[in-house]
């Protein structure tokens, strides 16, 4: 029995790039979508928020200089090309997806519209919302934690390449241990920097708990959707 019933899953777009140096990784996201269909099947309703990383790091050199705005627009753009491999991915493992974008490219895939978003899920069909929150200066991070406040999720599951926050890098120092849950007061006391800080005080004022898990570990989303003790609950 799912713990959860609506989810907010947050990937990075590093997550896609397996072990190439950027772009999608197609075995990767192949098996990623598996393990979304998997809780999908569980009756869990999913919404994703993705990141960009993967394709701005191919011209982050160009942007050394760039106007910061104009940098965040392209890294936007960037999330909708992702949106668009990851829904199309989900449609070919059976799952039926929808891109919603908070910028206007309606040739592409259909504006961000919250009734909307909500029926979808309520239909089961997995929505994927492109473009962050639509404005520069914010990250995914925050586009999640605003997605999934207005889509009354009952957890964001942020996806990374490590299984939960630890005491400290657990790469530096091999004596680290990982937290099986911590309040949001606490971690920003040790600044454990689980997400950006406007995500984590709106995560934090909403009282939207946030489990930071590894995307990599194969069985884990379904393990962390089903309420086992898989990587780090963030609570109020």
């Amino acid at each position: 029995m799912p713990a959860y019933k609506r989810i907010l899953l947050k990937l990075s777009g590093e997550a896609l790039m397996g072990d190439d140096a950027f772009g999608i990784n197609r075995a990767t996201i192949v098996r990623m979508v598996e393990e979304i269909a998997e809780v999908t099947r569980l009756g869990v309703e999913v919404a994703i928020v993705i990141g960009g990383g993967n394709i701005f790091r191919g011209v982050a050199g160009g942007s050394v200089g760039m106007d910061r705005a104009t940098a965040d627009y392209m890294g936007m753009l960037a999330t909708v090309m992702n949106s668009l491999a990851l829904a199309d991915a989900l449609e070919k493992a059976g799952v039926v997806a929808r891109v919603m974008s908070a910028i206007a490219i309606e040739q592409v895939v259909e504006p961000y519209v919250r009734p909307k978003a909500l029926q979808y899920l309520e239909e089961g069909k997995v929505v994927v919302f492109a473009a962050g929150t639509g404005n520069p200066f914010f990250t995914t991070d925050t586009a999640a934690a605003l997605r999934g406040a207005e889509i009354g999720a009952e957890i964001v599951l942020k996806a990374t390449k490590v299984d939960g926050v630890y005491t400290a890098d657990p790469k530096k120092d091999p004596s680290a241990t990982r937290y099986s849950a911590i309040s949001f007061d606490e971690a920003m006391v040790k600044n454990l920097q689980v997400m950006d800080a406007t995500a984590f005080a709106l995560c934090r004022d909403q009282k939207l708990p946030v489990k930071v898990f590894s995307i990599f570990k194969p069985g884990a989303l379904r393990n962390v959707v089903l309420g086992g003790d898989e990587g780090t609950l963030v609570h109020v």
